[in-house]
């Protein structure tokens, strides 16, 4: 589960004696391949460990990696940490994280519950009686912000703001409704949600969807990384290979097709180019590897450019690095039939 924090804690916690044995040197391990109790954890092993673990010390809002905390003077004597070997006692060490972990302060379950409402610049009425839209306040300033939205339903949502730069943003059953985050973004997550249009400011590392049903998704991202969705369409320009992972069905991949005026400027925040662009190049890494129909480039004869209806200062005023010439040229052509049609009503006079 992405969403629950307990469950993230209980799940560490139910495989933290695997996580240490996987550390181990092999002369640390018995004949049977399982520690002993004096086995040890040497120093690296925990500063490996580090990338999964973080902590504080009585309560500072300072964030320090385990293996900084575990160097802690007054913390040896639990952890079982010997000057003379530089390494862990393995069950003091266990029985002292087991002591220690707690739920991530920072994570969802606490933005939800403790962290500010977030104000909008568009909203239009709607169901909000369920819906939970929160952002968690920067009491550290070296962690990202962190943005969830959860069950928005039939409506429309418009944001561009400090509030955005830089987060986390996580996007949860929601349906039937237009969300707009024009902000140069950390990451996204967009998870059970459904019949929904999600338009997004430039994302520094990547856009992962996740059982997700009949959603466009219209971003410039690092990465994009597919998972258990049906009947979705992607507009993206990406440096990087769109990653499919299982349970895709019907996906359909375009080219970025839209523009809002400090696009260009949040592009460049975050590191993003316009090539090279893999939007049509997708890996796929899933059983379904061999079946073409996991995924399709959408026809141009479907491709329609998309506008965000908002006003903003800047000096984007097109779509970055344009369209591919087949696109291009279907957009060109009915251009053409519009402005053919026009002179054709114009020039018999019609009258009321």
């Amino acid at each position: 589960q992405n969403w629950n924090d307990q469950d993230h804690q209980a799940f560490v916690l139910s495989h933290l004696s695997d996580l240490l044995e996987l550390l181990l040197e092999p002369e640390q391990l018995s004949a049977s391949s399982h520690p002993t109790h004096s086995s040890s954890v040497s120093y690296e092993a925990v500063c490996a460990l580090s990338f999964l673990i973080e902590g504080t010390v009585s309560k500072s809002r300072t964030v320090r990696p385990l293996h900084e905390l575990a160097l802690w003077q007054p913390c040896h004597a639990q952890n079982g940490f010997s000057e003379a070997s530089q390494a862990f006692s393995f069950p003091k060490l266990e029985s002292w994280l087991r002591a220690q972990l707690t739920a991530n302060p920072f994570g969802m379950t606490a933005c939800l519950k403790t962290g500010k409402k977030l104000a909008w610049a568009q909203q239009v009425e709607g169901t909000t009686k369920r819906a939970k839209i929160a952002c968690s306040t920067r009491v550290v300033p070296e962690v990202s912000p962190l943005v969830i939205m959860s069950q928005v339903y039939k409506q429309t949502l418009a944001k561009s703001s400090d509030t955005l730069v830089g987060a986390h943003v996580r996007i949860h059953r929601c349906n039937e409704s237009f969300i707009y985050l024009l902000s140069p973004l950390r990451s996204v997550t967009i998870e059970k949600c459904c019949n929904s249009t999600f338009v997004l400011g430039p994302v520094q590392a990547s856009v992962h969807v996740q059982s997700c049903d009949n959603v466009r998704v219209i971003v410039v991202c690092h990465r994009l990384c597919l998972s258990s969705t049906t009947g979705c369409t992607f507009y993206i320009l990406t440096p990087t290979e769109p990653v499919i992972l299982s349970g895709n069905q019907a996906v359909s991949l375009a080219p970025f097709h839209t523009h809002y005026p400090l696009l260009e400027d949040h592009m460049a925040q975050v590191g993003l180019a316009t090539l090279p662009n893999y939007w049509d190049s997708p890996v796929l890494l899933c059983k379904e590897s061999e079946d073409t129909s996991v995924f399709r480039l959408l026809p141009p004869s479907d491709f329609y450019t998309f506008v965000i209806p908002f006003e903003m200062e800047g000096d984007t005023t097109e779509t970055p690095g344009g369209l591919p010439h087949a696109y291009q040229k279907v957009l060109s052509q009915r251009e053409e039939k519009i402005q053919s049609w026009q002179r054709t009503v114009k020039d018999a006079g019609l009258t009321r």
